[in-house]
Order: structure tokens, then C-alpha cells, then sequence
């Protein structure tokens, strides 16, 4: 445990240090640096190699006490516990002791809490994808659910694109059919909708409604936003990213914020072919 904590010590110091300092630094996880009790220069290979896995398996009980920690700290005493299907807390263990960034840990935590007091929301495929997930992809994910909407009665979440005109007359007169909301104007680009795509969080197609009814209003739910929008004609469809399963188990752990912005531009975008309130 000290020397876990040297470690630590040491990566905090360094965050300004020269690039071949840090590449020295790696050196102690690979058992190559003498430390206290400890010399590199004397040890055999084999020696080497248990002392560098001795250390491994001293991060991988910090990793896991962690996560368990943060599990213990938010799990209620005031609602009936449930026992771990026994594949997946050992399948969950295997894979928590791996995580060490404290922003991930604090997810896997919210995972651990959840299972114990409302089992069978996250599948096995869901840890394997959240363990691939790096920090910055969270915030990908982050962001993406803040511009997120809840369409109608339904739970499950659209990140909407825009919307288009087709058919009638009226098309004849129109300059393009699309119109895009743009993404990218509020911090989430192309890039980042592919990242989402490859991590197995987005569908990799696009979706569209069908044919909207011009006396049907549709309803669009952002955190505390509601907006009611009504065709002003036959001939639209709204288009939209949808969440894959893995997806919309992962919205239970983030806690995205709203943007304003992207809201107010949401309502302008589409006032010119929806009545809204």
C-alpha cells in the first residue's frame, strides 16, 4: 500500500516534467526503478517480473476498494437489498479492478449501487463496453445526452438532427430539403457522433419518423423543457440518432447538463415549418 502511494505521489509531481522523465517514470510499473526494499539492478528477471506484478495486484485492491467505497456511500439504507446474480458481480469484479481513472470509478460505483438495490439494469455487454469507454468518450456521451429529447410518451432518448420536407408542392419552392440543427455549433461534431457510433452507444444509421400529421402535434421533452410542435404541413419528418440498448442503459449513470443554447436554437430551427408552444 506505500508503495501505491509513493506512486501516486510521484504522478501528481511529474504532471510538468519532460517527456523522457515521464517515459522514466514508467520504468516503476515495469519493476526497472529501485525502490525501498527493492533493487532493480540485482533482481533477476524473474524477479523483476513479481515485483512489478506484486504492484499490479496492489493498484488492482485500490481500483476495486475504491469502486466499492463509492458504491457503499450512495447505496440506501432504506430500501430492500438484492443478492448479485453470481456471474455477473464476479464478471463486474474482474473488470472494476482494471479502472483507474476516478471519473470512471465513480460510474462503476453508481453501477454497483444500482445492482444492489435495483438488480438486472445493466447486462454484461454493457460493463465489456463501459470498460472499453475512456474518460474523454464519457464526456463525449456527456455532452450528447445533454442535447438529448424524449419524443412523445417514450423513455427512450433521440439525439434529433434536424428535420425534413418531402413531397407536395410546396418543395418545389424550397432551396434544400434538409434542415440541419448543426451539432457542432454546440461543442458535439461529426467526430465525436462517430465516436459514439464506434463505442456501440449510437446506431450507426440514421432514423426518421415517418410522415408527420399536420393535425398531430408532436412533443419534445429536454430536462425540464417541454415543447409542443405542430406540422404546418403533411410533408415533414424529423431526423434523429437513436441510442443503441447499451445506450440507454448507460443514461442511467450519466447526469448530463442542459444547454440553454442549444434549446433556444432548437425552438428557432424549427419554427419555420412548426407551430410551437
Amino acid at each position: 500500500m506505500a508503495e501505491i502511494a509513493k506512486i501516486s505521489e510521484v504522478k501528481s509531481a511529474q504532471s510538468d516534467v519532460s517527456a523522457r522523465k515521464k517515459a522514466l517514470l514508467l520504468g516503476r510499473q515495469l519493476g526497472l526503478s529501485s525502490e525501498e526494499g527493492y533493487r532493480a539492478t540485482t533482481a533477476s528477471v524473474a524477479e523483476r517480473a513479481e515485483h512489478r506484478q506484486r504492484k499490479l495486484m496492489s493498484q488492482y485492491q485500490i481500483n476495486l476498494e475504491t469502486i466499492y467505497k463509492i458504491a457503499l456511500s450512495i447505496t440506501p439504507s432504506d430500501v430492500t437489498g438484492s443478492d448479485l446474480d453470481p456471474d455477473w458481480s464476479h464478471q463486474f469484479f474482474q473488470i472494476a479492478e482494471q479502472i483507474h481513472n476516478r471519473k470512471m470509478q465513480e460510474l462503476w460505483g453508481r453501477i454497483l449501487a444500482n445492482e444492489i438495490t435495483n438488480p438486472g439494469n445493466f447486462s454484461l455487454r454493457t460493463l465489456t463496453t463501459l470498460k472499453q469507454l475512456t474518460h474523454k468518450e464519457a464526456q463525449i456521451l456527456e455532452k450528447a445526452l445533454g442535447m438529448a429529447v424524449k419524443v412523445n410518451n417514450e423513455t427512450r432518448l433521440k439525439l434529433i438532427i434536424g428535420y425534413r420536407y418531402t413531397g407536395g408542392i410546396g418543395q418545389i419552392f424550397r432551396r434544400s430539403s434538409p434542415i440541419n440543427i448543426g451539432l457542432s455549433n454546440f461543442g458535439l461534431p461529426y467526430s465525436n457522433i462517430l465516436t459514439l457510433i464506434d463505442a456501440g452507444i449510437l446506431h450507426r444509421s440514421e432514423f426518421e419518423t415517418g410522415l408527420l400529421n399536420s393535425k398531430t402535434p408532436i412533443h419534445f421533452t429536454l430536462f425540464d423543457t417541454k415543447m409542443k410542435l405542430t406540422p404546418k404541413s403533411g410533408h415533414l419528418l424529423v431526423n434523429y440518432y437513436r441510442l443503441t440498448p447499451i445506450g440507454d442503459e448507460l443514461t442511467q449513470l450519466i447526469h448530463p447538463k442542459p444547454d440553454s443554447e442549444y434549446t433556444k436554437a432548437m425552438r428557432t430551427l424549427f419554427a419555420k415549418d412548426f407551430k410551437i408552444e
